[in-house]
C-alpha cells in the first residue's frame, strides 16, 4: 500500500537456514564472502529479487558498472555452496553448545544467541529458521574495553578478525574494531557495550573451542573478584 520493497540481508542465516523470499521479502542480499563461500578465500556478494523484471534491472546495472565476479572466484563460490548444508549444521550445533556454556561462566554477564530461550527473538527465530546460526555475542562482568581486549588476545583457536562464516573460528571486539569510529556514548546506546565480544564459531572440535575460551576467560574471573574486593575495601574506608 505504501509502494515499498522489503530487502533482507540473509548473510548470517544463509539459504540453508532461512529463505526470506518465501517469508515475504522482495529482495535478498548475501555477503557471499561469509557462509556461502565458507573458506574465507573470496570477496563476493549476491542479490536475489522475487520479481523477474526487477532482477533484470539489477543485473543490467551490475553488468554496466563492471562489478562482476571473476571466473575463479565464481568457481570457489560454487564449490563452497556445495558443502553449505553440512557446514551450517556443524556451525549451529557447536554454537548452541558454546552459547549454553558461556551462560554459566562466571566471567560472562550476558550472552546473545537466538538459540537461547532468553533471547528476545528466540520464538521468531524458531518459527522462521531451521536452526540458529554460528554467531554468538557476549559481554563480560567487567564491562571494560581492557577486559575484552585481554580475552580476544588470549585465545589461540579463535583468531582475531572482523569477518565471519568461515571454517575457522574467529572473534572480534566491536568497540575497538567494527565500531571504533563511533563515539562511545552513541555506541553504548546502540547496544554495543565496551566489553561486547562477537564469536564466529567454526568447524573445530567443540571441546577444543571450550578449552580455548576457558583459557582466555579464566583470568577475567580472578580480575573481577580482585576489583570487587578493592571496591569493597574502598567503600569501608570511606
Amino acid at each position: 500500500s505504501v509502494n515499498c520493497l522489503l530487502c533482507v540481508d540473509n548473510t548470517f542465516a544463509s539459504p540453508a537456514l532461512q529463505k526470506p523470499l518465501s517469508l515475504g521479502a522482495d529482495i535478498v542480499v548475501h555477503s557471499a564472502t561469509k557462509y556461502l563461500g565458507g573458506h574465507s578465500d573470496i570477496i563476493a556478494g549476491i542479490v536475489v529479487a522475487r520479481d523477474e523484471s526487477l532482477g533484470a534491472k539489477l543485473k543490467f546495472l551490475q553488468n554496466a558498472a563492471g562489478n562482476i565476479l571473476g571466473p575463479f572466484d565464481s568457481w570457489l563460490l560454487i564449490r563452497g555452496i556445495e558443502t553449505l548444508p553440512l557446514r551450517i549444521r556443524q556451525h549451529c550445533d557447536t554454537a548452541l553448545q558454546i552459547a549454553i556454556w558461556l551462560q554459566s561462566h562466571p566471567a560472562v554477564e550476558k550472552v546473545y544467541y537466538p538459540g537461547l530461550p532468553t533471547h528476545r527473538n528466540h520464538q521468531v527465530a524458531k518459527k522462521q529458521s531451521k536452526a540458529f546460526g554460528g554467531i554468538i555475542s557476549f559481554t563480560l562482568v567487567d564491562d571494560t574495553e581492557e577486559a575484552a581486549n585481554a580475552v580476544v588476545t588470549g585465545t589461540k583457536l579463535f583468531k582475531l578478525a572482523e569477518s565471519l562464516g568461515g571454517i575457522k573460528s574467529l572473534l572480534c571486539h566491536p568497540a575497538q574494531m567494527t565500531h571504533k569510529s563511533i563515539p562511545a556514548d552513541k555506541r553504548r546506546v546502540a547496544g554495543v557495550s565496551d566489553s561486547l565480544i562477537r564469536l564466529s564459531v567454526g568447524l573445530e572440535d567443540v571441546s577444543d573451542l571450550f578449552h580455548d575460551l576457558e583459557h582466555a576467560l579464566t583470568p577475567q574471573v580472578k580480575n573481577t573478584v580482585l576489583k570487587a574486593s578493592r571496591n569493597k575495601t574502598a567503600t569501608l574506608t570511606l
